[in-house]
């Protein structure tokens, strides 16, 4: 029998929970006992009548309120997880377990390791996630928010109302939870959170959602984990032992929004992209694809550099099991697969990680260390140790999730400066009176020694701009840790050079030699990046001088320089056939101009580039060590001709390269041994819709020459490079 509510004035915890503002929605809400008394409680806003179960005893309204009450006697049996049996407002019924019957989920220990910033899996624990709790399918939800007075789930599920669900906080950590049963994965949900000190209330994703809605919708979509079935155990198996040190590895560069389109311009599927791309990749020959940021983000033109979901592949391209199935077919091709990572900065977008709980949480709130004001973004605060675990747990997110091979860290100078874009007046020094980030240092120290601990064989590549040194060195000799280093100041150097007239490269011949004086300092990789092909800069090709013939050859002859000089290599999509046309985010590439034999010979070069560095392990068994370099002649500026032995444990590889359109006959080099020189590769070769000048085999004479017993003459064509190999 129950026992109607009384009408007297409502206590401060009933007005809080009515006005959404109760921090501890449990100690009002669900079954309690005082007394020897039993209360059940429930706040339903959409609710006409409500009854414990479908035949239960029925609920009292608290006069003027959307409390509902039931002193049920000793006698009734109510079920420890009770279910409440509702109509609304329309007429339509509704049968929901009481969410406020359970108990929390988060344990004291992951709440420990969270807060010492060392749960490198706390994405299984925060966010949304399928749960069974006493036997009862739901979803468990968990968010961080210290600051919050009070935090709900809302959802398609409960009519966006942050009145409905609000969560339970967990104290000192400053995590809020809740499980609601009956959820199944596909629901839609947000974050609904008011300040505590303003009273301001916030609606905003999930930082560690899995899945997102198409934008510009930003909800996060509740994911069914596990659910995928990998096939590349193989590769998986293989891979902690890899060693990518003295392997070759040639990167194909790829943002997948625009590197195939269908017919109406519409995005691709991951499957689709899956089947297309590692096609064309074993068909060209590189090793890996580098990924442009597919971390969700809202604006398409940021390119993904400016993200929102760090564990979430972008909904552009379908489900998160989707491009599990890209990564897999990758795996089953021996293609290795990188993600672009941004855990440099984040977007100001209201809906997401910015002032999250109405504070500067995951930022600085002193803009002079919080804000990168060049890029209209927000930086990390690596003091916290909650932000750590945050940007940690992601690194360790992809590379297990998704079965990842490395990660390509953006914008480490702008994490290693304090100063980095900055005026004089416009930072704070360290605490030793430095322009050192030493919290963001800290951090990357301990994610680089982790990751690499806990996921051998896979690389986490820096891209870092400056002379920072020892940034591809161990943590324990005070280096930052990264597998390797973009080689930035080669690049501009290279490139600057090619871009000069040929009558003018004798002037500049300093830029072609000067990156072996410091080549063996660091793991380097050479990039010809997306960097290079945007905002104004041209694609590669209209970089190259001259009319057409010679920016094809500049171009190919830029690109055997890069294959035979030491270091990793990558290269942009477009630019393997010389995409005349700037890259743009917004269309796919051009294909159409596969049709020309200029562009067909540049892809052709390409391709053999790739096999040929696959296939000689002088080019790259010891990329980072100075004794598989030697220079032949770097001294002739006046002819802009160099010439280099690139050399492993079983071979010895002569590479000469003629940066001028004026054939050279009868061109003299010092060789280290008698015998007889074969040619193996020419990038003036009639293949490449070159003009087909240059040499068979070539016998040494014993004529000392360059320090050297024996040489040879050779005939060097225009504007291209020969590899020769005795």
């Amino acid at each position: 029998m129950t026992k109607p509510s009384k009408r007297t004035p409502l206590d401060s915890d009933l007005i809080r929970i009515i006005e959404a503002k109760h921090h501890d929605p449990f100690s009002v809400l669900g079954r309690h006992t005082s007394n020897q008394k039993t209360v059940i409680r429930a706040f339903l806003p959409y609710a006409e009548t409500v009854s414990i179960g479908e035949k239960g005893p029925a609920m009292q309204r608290i006069s003027g309120t959307d409390l509902f009450e039931c002193y049920p006697a000793a006698s009734q049996n109510i079920a420890p997880h009770y279910e409440l049996f509702w109509t609304d407002k329309d007429g339509h019924d509704h049968l929901d377990t009481d969410p406020y019957t359970f108990g929390p989920v988060l344990g004291d220990f992951d709440q420990h390791l969270f807060a010492e910033g060392r749960h490198w899996h706390i994405y299984q624990k925060l966010g949304g996630h399928l749960h069974n709790m006493d036997g009862i399918d739901g979803v468990y939800f968990a968010v961080w928010a210290p600051n919050a007075e009070r935090i709900s789930v809302i959802g398609d599920f409960n009519r966006w109302d942050g009145r409905c669900h609000p969560m339970r906080n967990l104290g000192g950590c400053g995590i809020w939870e809740l499980f609601i049963p009956g959820l199944e994965a596909g629901s839609l949900y947000k974050f609904e959170i008011r300040n505590q000190h303003t009273g301001q209330v916030l609606v905003k994703t999930d930082p560690y959602g899995q899945q997102f809605e198409f934008r510009p919708q930003t909800a996060a979509v509740v994911v069914r984990e596990d659910a995928y079935q990998w096939e590349d155990g193989v590769w998986m198996e293989r891979r902690p032992n890899h060693d990518w040190l003295h392997k070759p590895m040639s990167i194909y560069e790829v943002h997948l929004g625009s590197w195939q389109r269908d017919n109406r311009g519409n995005f691709l599927n991951y499957r689709d992209l899956a089947g297309k791309l590692v096609d064309y990749v074993k068909t060209m020959g590189f090793t890996h694809i580098e990924l442009l940021p597919i971390t969700e983000h809202p604006l398409d033109i940021s390119w993904g550099y400016q993200t929102t979901g760090y564990f979430a592949p972008t909904s552009r391209h379908g489900s998160p099991d989707d491009f599990r199935y890209f990564v897999d077919l990758c795996h089953q091709n021996d293609i290795g697969v990188i993600l672009d990572w941004v855990p440099a900065h984040f977007p100001k977008d209201s809906f997401a990680l910015g002032r999250f709980d109405g504070t500067p949480l995951y930022e600085h709130e002193d803009p002079r260390k919080g804000e990168h004001r060049d890029w209209g973004t927000l930086i990390y605060n690596y003091s916290r140790n909650e932000v750590k675990n945050f940007l940690l747990s992601s690194a360790f997110f992809w590379l297990e999730e998704f079965h990842l091979d490395g990660l390509r860290v953006d914008a480490v100078a702008s994490m290693l400066y304090l100063d980095y874009s900055r005026e004089a007046n416009e930072w704070i020094p360290n605490m030793y009176g430095g322009n050192e980030n030493l919290e963001a240092i800290d951090f990357l120290r301990h994610m680089n020694a982790v990751t690499h601990e806990q996921h051998p064989g896979t690389v986490i590549m820096a891209e870092e701009s400056t002379s920072w040194p020892q940034v591809t060195r161990p943590t324990w000799t005070g280096g930052l840790g990264f597998s390797m280093k973009w080689n930035m100041g080669w690049m501009h150097d290279i490139l600057h050079y090619m871009q000069e007239q040929p009558i003018h490269r004798s002037y500049h011949h300093d830029q072609l030699t000067f990156g072996l004086l410091y080549a063996f300092t660091e793991n380097f990789i050479l990039p010809f990046s997306h960097d290079e092909v945007v905002h104004g800069k041209g694609s590669l090709l209209n970089k190259m001088p001259g009319d057409e013939w010679q920016r094809f050859a500049n171009l190919r002859l830029l690109y055997t320089l890069m294959f035979t000089y030491p270091g990793k290599k990558l290269l942009f999509m477009g630019c393997e056939f010389g995409q005349g046309t700037e890259w743009s985010v917004n269309r796919d590439l051009d294909w159409y101009v596969l049709d020309y034999a200029h562009h067909r010979g540049v892809q052709t070069l390409v391709k053999d580039l790739n096999k040929l560095y696959k296939t000689h392990s002088a080019l790259y068994q010891y990329d980072f060590d100075h004794q598989g370099f030697e220079w032949i002649d770097c001294h002739d500026y006046q002819q802009s001709i160099i010439s280099y032995r690139r050399k492993s444990a079983s071979e010895d590889l002569i590479v000469i390269l003629n940066f001028t359109p004026v054939p050279r006959e009868n061109y003299r080099i010092g060789v280290p041994r008698e015998g007889v020189y074969l040619e193996i590769f020419n990038s003036d070769s009639e293949y490449y819709d070159g003009s087909n000048m240059g040499n068979g085999h070539v016998h040494s004479e014993p004529q000392p020459w360059m320090n050297m017993q024996h040489s040879i003459t050779v005939t060097l064509p225009p504007l291209a490079g020969i590899i020769l190999k005795m």
